[in-house]
């Protein structure tokens, strides 16, 4: 089961801006929590090209955090080195931000478990139960269908 995502008291509707699972609502955990905590961040499915979401993402969240891009079919990108996949990353990662087709998650649940990351987060349009529930038993935090992006400077807007 997912939990809506509440900023400062206020409720915010679960379909339309997303949800985390119900291991960051029973931690207690939630989206500014997470960004805080967060120094890493592994973006699977990164894009060379600047018109693709994932490389937008990147270069704003690169302001904030490390940025490791994730994509067998290129050795770099944005001047970053870029990975084949999340075990080769040769330094711990807070985060993996996920820019794949729901039914495409599956593959990178067991990689994030075994490389020891916190977080867990499926960009919007994205969502996997099963993957969730894996996730969370393995005590990682999960959000879903929710933008990265969006989400950090809409704080950043109300901090």
């Amino acid at each position: 089961m997912l939990y809506p995502l509440s900023y400062r008291g206020v409720g915010a509707d679960c379909t339309r801006l997303g949800h985390v699972s119900r291991l960051c609502y029973l931690l207690g955990m939630d989206i500014p929590q997470i960004f805080a905590e967060t120094r890493t961040i592994a973006v699977v499915g990164m894009s060379d090209n600047p018109g693709k979401a994932s490389n937008e993402v990147a270069r704003y969240l690169m302001d904030y955090y490390e940025i490791i891009p994730v994509n067998p079919n290129h050795r770099e990108i944005l001047g970053r080195t870029c990975y084949p996949d999340l075990e080769s990353i040769p330094v711990p990662v807070d985060m993996v931000d996920v820019f794949q087709r729901s039914e495409n998650v599956m593959p990178f649940v067991e990689p994030a478990i075994a490389i020891g990351a916190r977080v867990f987060w499926m960009q919007l349009g994205i969502e996997n139960a099963e993957a969730a529930q894996r996730l969370e038993a393995a005590g990682i935090a999960v959000v879903q269908n929710r933008c990265t992006k969006i989400e950090h400077a809409r704080l950043a807007l109300t901090s």
